[in-house]
C-alpha cells in the first residue's frame, strides 16, 4: 500500500468495558494526513487526547493501557489490531468512558465498523518500519523476535497446562482478508479460578460468557464452544498485532512470538525503537519496491 488511509465517515461502537464493567461508547472519525491515531476522552473537560504510541503505554497487566497525567484509556489492543488490519493510518477515536468496549471479546465488531466507515486513500505516502536485521528479546521462557521479510507475517506460539489449550501455534501473512477470516473473530479467554483474584484487583468486572471464552479446570464453559479449535492462539496473535501498532508505523517483517503477552510485546516494541541499526523508516513509493 503506497498511500496513507483514513475513514470516509465516522462510525461508532458501543458496549461495556471488560475490566471496568462500565458502559462505553466510542466513535471513529477521519483524521488528516500524517496525524496518526489519537484517543480523545470526550467525557473529560478539555477533551484531552493521546497518541497511540509506545511512550504513552502506562500498563500491560491483562490489557494495554495508554495514559498521561490527566487521563487513561484502557484495553486498546483489540481496537488497534483492527485499525492495523484495516490499514488505517490516521484516525481520531472519541471515547466516552475509561475503557474501550469489549464487544464479544474479539476485534470483529471493530473491524467491521471500520470497513462500514469506508477506508479511503489520502494525499501522502505511508511510512513503514522496514526490518533490515534480526532483533531478539526474551523474558524468562517468553520471547519475541523479528526477521527481515517482504511483507508482514506473524508466527505465534502459546503453551498452557490446560487440556483444552496445551501448545498451539499459528503462522499468518497478515492482510485485511486473512485477518478478517483467521483472526478477527477469535475471542479473549480466561480461567474461572482466576476471576475472584482479578476482581479484587478491579479487573474482569465486566467479563462474562458473552465476551470471553471461560475455562474451568478441564472444560470450556461457553455453551456454544469454540469458534476455532485453536481460538486461543489466534486471539493472542490478534492481540500482538494491536500491540505492534505502538511502533507508530506499520511493520514490514516477520514477527515470531512465544508465550508473549502484553508486557513482553510492549518491551519488544521498545527494544525495536531503541535499535535503529535493525530497521529503517521508509516510504514504499512503487508497488514492486516491497518485493525487490
Amino acid at each position: 500500500m503506497l498511500y496513507q488511509k483514513t475513514l470516509a465517515k465516522m462510525v461508532s461502537v458501543e458496549g461495556i468495558g471488560l475490566h471496568t464493567g462500565k458502559a462505553s461508547r466510542m466513535t471513529f472519525k477521519p483524521a488528516p494526513e500524517n496525524s496518526g491515531v489519537y484517543f480523545l476522552r470526550k467525557d473529560i473537560p478539555g477533551l484531552p487526547a493521546l497518541k497511540a504510541q509506545s511512550r504513552n503505554v502506562r500498563a500491560t497487566q491483562m490489557a494495554t493501557v495508554l495514559g498521561s497525567d490527566i487521563f487513561a484509556v484502557s484495553t486498546v489492543e483489540h481496537c488497534m489490531s483492527a485499525v492495523s488490519a484495516a490499514q488505517i493510518d490516521n484516525l481520531i477515536i472519541e471515547l466516552e468512558g475509561p475503557e474501550l468496549p469489549i464487544c464479544d471479546g474479539s476485534s470483529f465488531e471493530y473491524f467491521k465498523a471500520l470497513q462500514s466507515g469506508g477506508v479511503i486513500e489520502q494525499n501522502a505516502y505511508r511510512s513503514y518500519f522496514y526490518i533490515t536485521k534480526p532483533l531478539y528479546y526474551s523474558k524468562g521462557d517468553k520471547y519475541a523476535y523479528v526477521l527481515p521479510y517482504n511483507g508482514f507475517k506473524v508466527s505465534c506460539t502459546i503453551e498452557f497446562a490446560h487440556p483444552k489449550i496445551l501448545k498451539q501455534k499459528i503462522e499468518l501473512d497478515v492482510t485485511p482478508f486473512s485477518y478478517e477470516k483467521e483472526l478477527s473473530s477469535a475471542r479473549t479467554f480466561g480461567f474461572i479460578k482466576d476471576v475472584e483474584a482479578l476482581q479484587k484487583q478491579g479487573l474482569a468486572l465486566g467479563g462474562s460468557l458473552k465476551n470471553a471464552v471461560v475455562l474451568d479446570e478441564k472444560s470450556i464453559l461457553n455453551p456454544e464452544g469454540l469458534r476455532f479449535d485453536d481460538e486461543f492462539v489466534r486471539h493472542k496473535a490478534m492481540d500482538a498485532i494491536g500491540d505492534l501498532t505502538m511502533l507508530g508505523h506499520p511493520l514490514i517483517g516477520h514477527v515470531v512470538l512465544h508465550k508473549a503477552g502484553h508486557d513482553v510485546m510492549h518491551e519488544f516494541v521498545q527494544k525495536i525503537l531503541q535499535s535503529p541499526d535493525c530497521y529503517r523508516v521508509t516510504e514504499i513509493v512503487e508497488p514492486l519496491t516491497l518485493f525487490a
